[in-house]
């Protein structure tokens, strides 16, 4: 069986992975945008959708083949949502989680514990083709509160100071597995795999 092939617009192996397991269902070849020489792109959208939508554009356009991107960050209620678009470069270049994290925590300092609600956001854009005029868009959040010190090692991001007050636990301190059953990407990939499948012809 010949797998119909779809590009990644990411170089994030860890998301990679995540695509390929949750995607399998659909019979489709997952490959990283660096297969195709695909540059990263300048993300001047305004919100996650926008920028979802100019990453998986550039990622068709250059190989040809449809494509897929998302866009994802942490909304802070206290630090009205920052910080948003800017999750990943929240403390400047060059990106360090390690940085970012001290710097939310800093911004959050005279928030007391019970103010300091925020969520995770990811946004998934598929489209068929460069010009798609209709690209299928799935968005899900993961609603925590924010720590006032990080907590357990696993995850990446803001996951270490991300509490869940269900689990007991910070994002950091769940298992992989559990982390892509709760998790804003994991539920953004399940409702994208049940979207494609209702489409005309399937992917």
């Amino acid at each position: 069986m010949t797998l119909t092939p779809l590009v990644l617009a990411s170089g994030n192996a860890g998301k990679l992975r995540e695509f390929h397991q949750l995607l399998a269902p659909l019979d489709l070849d997952v490959r990283p945008q660096a297969d195709f020489w695909v540059a990263d792109v300048e993300e001047t959208g305004l919100t996650f959708v926008e920028n979802a939508l100019i990453k998986a554009r550039e990622a068709s356009r250059v190989s040809g083949l449809a494509a897929l991107a998302d866009d994802s960050g942490l909304e802070v209620d206290a630090l009205k949502g920052a910080p948003g678009i800017f999750s990943a470069r929240y403390a400047g270049e060059p990106k360090s989680d390690e940085r970012n994290n001290a710097r939310l925590l800093n911004d959050l300092i005279d928030v007391p514990e019970g103010s300091r609600s925020g969520r995770y956001w990811c946004v998934l854009v598929y489209l068929r083709h460069t010009d798609d005029p209709v690209p299928l868009i799935v968005q899900r959040s993961w609603e925590g509160e924010i720590l006032a010190h990080p907590r357990g090692d696993g995850g990446f991001g803001y996951d270490p100071v991300f509490w869940l007050p269900d689990q007991a636990r910070s994002a950091a301190e769940l298992s992989a597995q559990e982390k892509n059953h709760f998790s804003h990407r994991g539920r953004a990939l399940r409702a994208l795999v049940e979207a494609l499948a209702e489409q005309p012809g399937g992917s």
